[in-house]
């Protein structure tokens, strides 16, 4: 008797020129948190950029919504190694919301509500590489998929793309997120394969 069940094909690893290595494709949209879902009543959400020089600009949840917003489709790569291809969303870009914010600053430290945050180069945030999203496929943005509002870079592993976001961290020099201080990689790149710190 085989230890394999007759028909199991595994996971897929078809040839995609999308993917990147290491990396099978999911139809689903797994949910993976460091914790607890933290309910946000949108009533009660703010988003706040704080410079170096601790100027703070602050958004409400109406705010937000009544900036122009993007419908970017993008490709999705998780650290655990699924990825997810042509995902739809809808959320304003990050440089809108830094268009007028002066800063000196090269590095971001991207908060979240429940404690979370993670480490950005601020370039990596700008020129349309980058966005808070509030609309998943259509629909508001679920909790467990980090509603009201997260942060989406897809050209970086999911992890770096902050759940529940609340706001951004302007900084001078590079400040490791949560992940980041327990062995994942400063930078996350799924192309060169970079999960762990020494990758």
């Amino acid at each position: 008797m085989g230890i394999v069940s007759r028909g199991f094909q595994g996971r897929s690893r078809r040839s995609d020129p999308k993917l990147p290595p290491g990396q099978y494709l999911t139809e689903d949209f797994p949910v993976l948190s460091a914790g607890p879902t933290p309910r946000v009543n949108p009533d009660s959400w703010e988003f706040v950029v704080a410079t170096e020089t601790g100027t703070r600009h602050r958004w409400t949840w109406p705010e937000l919504l009544a900036l122009p917003s993007e419908r970017p489709t993008v490709d999705l790569h998780c650290v655990t190694k699924w990825s997810k291809l042509n995902t739809n969303w809808q959320g304003v870009s990050v440089s809108t919301l830094l268009a007028d914010v002066q800063t000196a600053a090269d590095y971001a430290l991207v908060h979240a509500y429940g404690g979370y945050t993670t480490n950005l180069p601020l370039e990596d945030l700008l020129d349309g590489q980058a966005w808070i999203a509030y609309r998943y496929d259509g629909d508001d943005l679920a909790p467990e998929h980090g509603g009201p509002a997260r942060l989406l870079v897809p050209h970086l592993y999911l992890w770096k793309s902050a759940k529940w976001v609340r706001g951004i961290q302007l900084l001078l020099e590079d400040e490791p997120g949560f992940w980041e201080t327990a062995g994942y990689h400063d930078y996350g790149d799924p192309w060169r394969e970079q999960r762990y710190q020494g990758d």
